[in-house]
């Protein structure tokens, strides 16, 4: 069992994962970094077995992905081995696919992804929504995030909070983490920092975002796992994925 609850997002590295080889040797560099986890998201082709024998090699465990919703949705057996195989309890969809980004579509995709997502929570996964900003947009007095959680069924539909894009679309992280209670098993973790009026993707800590708040808000929330996140990188990503895990352990969090 890992002894730390931080986790890499490997989509950060994508750059540097698009072979077997790149992924074997760009997840023994993530070891040496500190982590001892990672999310799978971002990858070029690679089977199931492979991802975990290259896994197994850089001493990392597998403990969520970014699995596409139309694969949950038709083939959920084969999802379901892939993460048995990994002993991975956690998936989530990276985004929302582009058919249901409308008002009707929030509506819609509650119902939708509650019901697809029942076959892998009935095996003992987990199923969590990876939020952007756009869900922050208003339809009839409620934001497109609250329809999703309104109208999906708690006991399958969970949360992955994205802490930049929450503060990004208006929102409050310490705020949607309290509201999702025990219903949030992951959260992205990556600052946001300022360059002139120009918003831009941050190591955590190197920001503006209030990490205390933020990672009691986590606790508070019961948070499994504390996933380290940066889209774009002002230097090289394993540098910025380096600095975000300094940081979070000078904030308490191991």
């Amino acid at each position: 069992m890992s002894a730390s609850v931080i986790a890499a997002q490997l989509y950060t590295l994508r750059e540097y994962l698009k072979t077997p080889s790149d992924i074997a040797s760009s997840l023994k560099k993530v070891r040496q970094l500190g982590y001892e986890a990672v999310q799978v998201s971002g990858l070029g082709p690679i089977e199931p077995a492979q991802l975990k024998d290259a896994a197994d090699q850089a001493g990392v465990r597998i403990i969520a992905t970014h699995i596409g919703f139309e694969r949950i949705r038709n083939e959920p057996q084969a999802v379901i081995a892939d993460h048995q195989l990994w002993a991975c309890r956690h998936v989530a969809i990276g985004g929302l696919p582009a058919e249901y980004r409308n008002e009707e579509g929030f509506h819609r995709f509650a119902v939708e992804a509650s019901a697809a997502a029942r076959p892998l929570v009935e095996a003992g996964l987990t199923f969590s929504y990876h939020n952007h900003s756009f869900e922050l947009e208003r339809f009839g007095g409620r934001t497109a995030l609250e329809i999703l959680y309104a109208e999906s069924d708690p006991q399958v539909f969970s949360a992955e909070i994205d802490t930049y894009w929450i503060q990004h679309g208006g929102g409050n992280p310490v705020s949607w983490l309290h509201s999702l209670r025990d219903r949030c098993y992951l959260v992205h973790l990556k600052d946001m920092a300022m360059k002139g009026s120009q918003q831009l993707y941050a190591e955590v800590g190197e920001g503006n975002l209030e990490w205390p708040a933020i990672l009691g808000a986590c606790r508070e929330a019961g948070v499994e796992w504390y996933i380290v996140e940066q889209d774009t990188c002002q230097r090289d990503p394993f540098e910025s994925l380096g600095i975000s895990l300094i940081n979070l352990r000078r904030l308490g969090l191991q």
